[in-house]
């Protein structure tokens, strides 16, 4: 299923569009210029804007748009996620790097790794809940978009494979929803100072 615009343009690999990288790569600089230079209120800036980014993308992606998907036909689904899992690729990863990487960067900054118990357990809260994302995203919710996506693209795709890939999408996307939500009161509590 090769459009006209993928045969002539060199960046557009299987319908995705490589020139995202361009963001992508000055989204990082961005970061990594943040923390080389210690300029504190950019990484909480960074932080702040990415988790909000990626907890909203994952509770609209798995409470909102799966449930509607689901009850497409297969012939609008497969219209609707060849638009949507491409750009997805290059966007949730990106946000899921970089807010628990400058989180992090601040938490030392902080000093939040040198509380004293119980205080500590709201670290390792922290830790454990973008530990579980990360895994989530990187060992889940990757392969099953690529998988589900490169099916989508061949002239007959398996109703029943992409199903079944679609279904790890949304159940764990929406399982990284309320892992978000698990996140942000942890993140409210260090506002809060503990």
């Amino acid at each position: 299923m090769t459009t006209t615009a993928e045969t002539q343009h060199p960046w557009i690999v299987a319908g995705i569009d490589f020139r995202n990288l361009i963001w992508v790569f000055a989204v990082i600089g961005v970061m990594i210029w943040a923390i080389i230079a210690e300029l504190d209120w950019l990484l909480r800036f960074l932080h702040i804007a990415t988790g909000v980014l990626l907890t909203g993308a994952d509770i609209l992606l798995g409470f909102l748009i799966g449930p509607i998907l689901r009850s497409l036909d297969f012939a609008a689904r497969r219209q609707f996620s060849l638009k949507m899992l491409p750009k997805t690729l290059f966007i949730m990863n990106t946000l899921g790097a970089v807010a628990p990487i400058t989180g992090w960067f601040l938490a030392v900054r902080m000093g939040y790794l040198d509380l004293p118990y119980p205080e500590f357990w709201w670290v390792i809260a922290a830790l454990v809940i973008s530990a579980i994302l990360a895994i989530q995203g990187l060992g889940l919710l990757l392969p099953a978009n690529l998988k589900a996506y490169l099916e989508w693209r061949k002239e007959t795709p398996d109703p029943a494979r992409v199903a079944r890939f679609m279904r790890i999408y949304f159940v764990v996307t929406g399982s990284q929803g309320l892992m978000q939500l698990g996140i942000v009161i942890v993140m409210v509590n260090f506002s809060y100072g503990l």
